[in-house]
């Protein structure tokens, strides 16, 4: 009986060693991504991205599925973005882009409230920020754990970031159609002029393709874009 008992308790403490382990790994690996994040973060002071995590993905997407796929992606300095398509996107993605610090509660309580009465999950009232932490480092898929490391990256960018520079690689690297990235290219694209001579009209209907931007077409958006027309006017831009 006793040499059971002690064959049980070396197990038991071998086990608990082995779990220590497992927990000190997954800790370490997690702080040292998160550090690895954080040089990048860091890093987007001064270097533009060459390519994000959802670019790569719409990428690997179109090899899994056999069709063709061609990039057009353009990054230009903030002052070569119109001013009308920087106060379109701002007006229609995040109207407090300038005064929070990367989380809109106010936003969000509406987006929960509107879901509650609906028994449904719909928009997530992200801002701006949140969606260039998607567009950086993770996918387009919808989940709670996407969702959370998300949560966690936000400060980050807030604190290594200026509000300019979170605007000017947000508009220079969302998707704006099939292969379609940045405010360049997406002008050029669909306006036929660059970025820079954007005029209200056509930012509003660009600043309402980007909740979905493989589906909704510049042209269509006659009531939607008329509605960020509007913010923008009682915004006084």
């Amino acid at each position: 009986m006793a040499v059971k008992k002690l064959k049980a308790r070396l197990k038991s403490s071998g086990s608990r060693k082995w779990l220590r382990k497992v927990v000190i790994g997954v800790v370490l690996l997690t702080l040292s991504l998160y550090g690895l994040c954080a040089l990048c973060v860091l890093a987007l002071r001064w270097i533009d991205p060459p390519t994000t995590a959802v670019q790569m993905e719409r990428r690997v997407g179109a090899i899994w599925k056999r069709r063709s796929y061609r990039k057009q992606y353009d990054f230009v300095p903030l002052r070569r973005i119109s001013p009308n398509l920087q106060h379109a996107v701002v007006a229609a993605e995040d109207g407090r882009f300038r005064t929070h610090h990367g989380f809109d509660w106010i936003e969000m309580q509406k987006v929960l409230e509107k879901d509650m009465q609906r028994h449904k999950l719909g928009r997530g009232g992200s801002t701006i920020t949140q969606q260039l932490v998607k567009n950086l480092f993770l996918t387009t898929e919808r989940s709670l754990v996407r969702k959370g490391v998300e949560f966690t990256l936000v400060p980050m960018v807030e604190t290594l970031l200026t509000k300019d520079r979170i605007l000017e690689l947000y508009l220079n690297v969302i998707e704006w159609g099939p292969g379609i990235y940045g405010a360049e290219a997406a002008s050029e694209y669909y306006d036929h002029v660059p970025a820079s001579e954007l005029n209200r009209e056509q930012a509003a209907r660009l600043a309402a393709i980007i909740p979905a931007p493989l589906k909704r077409k510049p042209a269509q958006m006659h009531e939607y874009s008329q509605e960020i027309l509007d913010r923008m006017s009682k915004s006084a831009w």
